[in-house]
């Protein structure tokens, strides 16, 4: 089951997160037709994205996550808010690649180099935003620098996705270590290489699971549980204000051109039609 999994070690000095996302991968792949690559790619972004969210404060607190690189894939996309729903898609799903020079799915290839931004939105009157280049394109050490540089926070981070010939995930998740304040630098360097230690996080998620890897590597630590999960926030309330906002003019000519009007959802396979009927009786209502 997904799950995130924290506790402090070392006498409070580096924060320790464990997470499963192998059923919020899932999802994703269902709503988007990803392959494995593009899952990989993804995932790992929705994972640490979800490290991100878990740390917000307040229920209406929000975040977003672009990952604009210049390979294939284009844009990744994930938002996520402090009840732990997440949501995301890549640019162009479709995209497969040769694997890497160590026989492994080249997420760097699809990814390339770029920009990672982060928008939160916190209830203050302007959203916070943090930006840093990508180091890798492998997104665990882009995420670990991001937080590093924009945030003043060391932190490191082993994230991995496992896909079956079909295109299935069977493991997802990751592992994320971060110094708090007051941490000195040796202790700092023991959390390092134990992140180090987790060379294939998807396989070992597959095997054991996120709380597997809580009770066999942190044995006697004890761990706050949450549930994340995919969710996606469109609704036909939203798609309406939307619609108005382009107003009655814009909404007509689609219709003479089109005939209908159809707005597909980027998170999750929803489509929303609309036929002249229905921009009627839109603007009607909201005309009064």
């Amino acid at each position: 089951m997904d799950a995130i999994y924290k506790t402090l070690l070392f006498d409070g000095k580096i924060s320790l997160t464990v997470i499963e996302s192998t059923q919020i991968v899932n999802k994703a792949i269902k709503y988007h037709g990803l392959t494995p690559l593009t899952s990989a790619a993804l995932g790992r972004a929705m994972t640490a994205s979800l490290f991100m969210a878990s740390n917000l404060k307040n229920k209406s607190d929000r975040l977003s996550v672009t990952i604009s690189g210049d390979g294939p894939g284009g844009q990744i996309i994930v938002s996520a808010d402090s009840n732990l729903s997440v949501r995301g898609y890549v640019e162009n799903p479709s995209v497969n690649l040769p694997l890497n020079e160590k026989g492994k799915l080249d997420v760097k290839g699809l990814v390339g180099k770029g920009r990672i931004t982060v928008v939160r939105n916190m209830g203050l009157k302007e959203p916070y935003s943090g930006s840093c280049e990508l180091v890798s394109g492998e997104l665990a050490e882009d995420f670990a620098y991001y937080y590093t540089v924009s945030e003043q926070e060391p932190t490191a981070m082993a994230l991995g996705v496992l896909t079956s010939a079909k295109g299935k995930c069977l493991g997802a998740g990751g592992v994320i270590m971060q110094a708090l304040p007051g941490c000195d630098y040796e202790t700092a360097k023991k959390a390092e290489e134990i992140i180090l230690g987790y060379t294939d996080i998807s396989s070992l998620i597959k095997k054991i699971g996120a709380k597997g890897i809580c009770e066999l590597h942190f044995a006697g630590v004890e761990f706050s549980e949450r549930k994340p999960r995919y969710k996606c926030v469109c609704s036909k309330k939203y798609i309406n204000s939307m619609m108005v906002a382009l107003g009655k003019e814009e909404l007509y000519d689609i219709l003479r051109e089109q005939g209908e009007i159809r707005v597909e959802c980027e998170y999750c396979d929803k489509t929303y039609v609309y036929n002249k009927d229905d921009v009627d009786k839109l603007l009607g209502i909201i005309n009064g």
